[in-house]
């Protein structure tokens, strides 16, 4: 027993270990950045970094198999290495004081990218001048929305994740006099008008047809999930409603279609809507100015700037605020960056991030650059002293005049 747990500490501690990790991170990242070209940085994100493994197809057929180890395999077995060596070898001491500070900041940049896979969230708020939004809404997941608008001053929403309709076909919301079905669920598909001869029969790829609005006159061509940056996946679905007294229909539902499908049951007015998930706040943004200067007598980009703002349902933040590039705002854990705009000028483009640990990358970088600091003054000091005794004239010299 004693002899595994020898081998077990000696093989953490490992310099060879270290070395091969940081090797493997290197292919690892080479690998990733030629896959960047197809999948784009969120899908390296995803497949390379933020997994345990990078999976393939095996040859010829569906079945995923480990092909090489991911971000979080050599990032955690990374952070037991050094963590494991420190407790083993090192002694505190003042002159082993920039090594630890250095190592203490490597950790924690570790910590940190793993606080950000797993904690990190990204949305997106479009903006009009002059319009006022109190959510920003998912680069990638979709919801369904099911609205009751009876009453004009509110209304009463209930949203179903879409990966919640993929794995859970039948729902029932208590909220809701009806269920909902999902008799079809593509993550990424095509909607087209149906020609004038109508949308045809149900095909093996979409063996479902919509019974009610537009879906009639709709076509859906299911279409490979994408990963690239300049490309969106279009959620759609089939969904049934099933109440008491038998179905209300089946709808065809796609965050392509901007419109709600309206229709009446139980004396109310409901709503029917795919769209980009949601995250409401208790504040709101308005958009009072976008300025896109230009170098003079060129169409090149100089700055992007938007004038907003910002009042919460209290009242107690009631201001402007203007946020450009590399000038973000940041409010209530949130960070607003000007990330894109409209061709007209006229409607800017917001990503908005939620990273509680945010500030650990910054807090190890200054620990990184401390401690290297140190230990090279401490050498740099030793090697001064080393110097100065050796030229140093012995006290028991003689001077000959010549």
């Amino acid at each position: 027993m004693n002899e595994f747990r020898r081998s077990f500490v000696t093989f953490f501690v490992s310099v060879k270990l270290t070395v091969t990790l940081m090797a493997l991170s290197i292919v690892l990242v080479f690998w990733a950045t030629l896959a960047q070209v197809k999948l784009g940085v969120w899908g390296v994100q995803e497949e390379f970094f933020r997994t345990f493994f990078v999976l393939g197809k095996f040859p010829g057929t569906d079945i995923l198999v480990p092909l090489f180890p991911g971000g979080y395999f050599i990032g955690g077995l990374l952070l037991i290495n050094l963590i494991a060596a420190h407790v083993q070898r090192f002694t505190l001491s003042w002159k082993k004081s920039g090594i630890f500070l250095t190592h203490a900041g490597l950790i924690l940049l570790l910590v940190g990218e793993l606080l950000s896979g797993l904690w990190q969230e990204d949305f997106q708020m479009r903006l009009d001048e002059g319009q006022t939004r109190n959510y920003s809404e998912s680069l990638r997941a979709s919801e369904l929305a099911i609205v009751d608008v009876t009453d004009p001053q509110w209304d009463d929403v209930v949203a179903i994740p879409a990966e919640r309709m993929a794995k859970t076909p039948e729902l029932q919301h208590p909220r809701l006099p009806f269920r909902v079905i999902t008799r079809a669920f593509y993550p990424n598909a095509f909607v087209e008008q149906a020609p004038p001869e109508g949308p045809g029969p149900a095909t093996p790829d979409v063996p479902v047809r919509a019974t009610r609005d537009i879906g009639l006159k709709a076509v859906v061509r299911p279409q490979p999930i994408t990963y690239r940056d300049n490309e969106r996946n279009w959620a759609t679905a089939f969904v049934e409603l099933v109440g008491p007294e038998g179905s209300l229909g089946t709808w065809m539902v796609s965050t392509l279609l901007l419109q709600a499908q309206t229709f009446d049951y139980g004396g109310r007015t409901w709503r029917l809507q795919m769209r980009l998930e949601r995250n409401y706040k208790p504040f709101s943004l308005t958009l009072i100015d976008f300025s896109h200067d230009r170098y003079a007598g060129t169409e090149i980009p100089k700055n992007f700037s938007s004038r907003l703002r910002l009042a919460t349902e209290s009242g107690r933040d009631d201001r402007e605020v203007l946020i450009y590039m590399n000038n973000p705002l940041r409010y209530a854990g949130l960070t607003f960056y000007q990330a894109s705009f409209d061709n007209n000028d006229k409607t800017t483009v917001l990503q908005v991030v939620r990273n509680p640990s945010w500030i650990l990358p910054y807090v190890s970088c200054i620990l990184i650059s401390l401690g290297l600091t140190i230990q090279f003054g401490i050498h740099l000091v030793g090697f001064a002293r080393k110097r100065a005794a050796k030229t140093a004239v012995p006290s028991n010299a003689v001077r000959v005049a010549r």
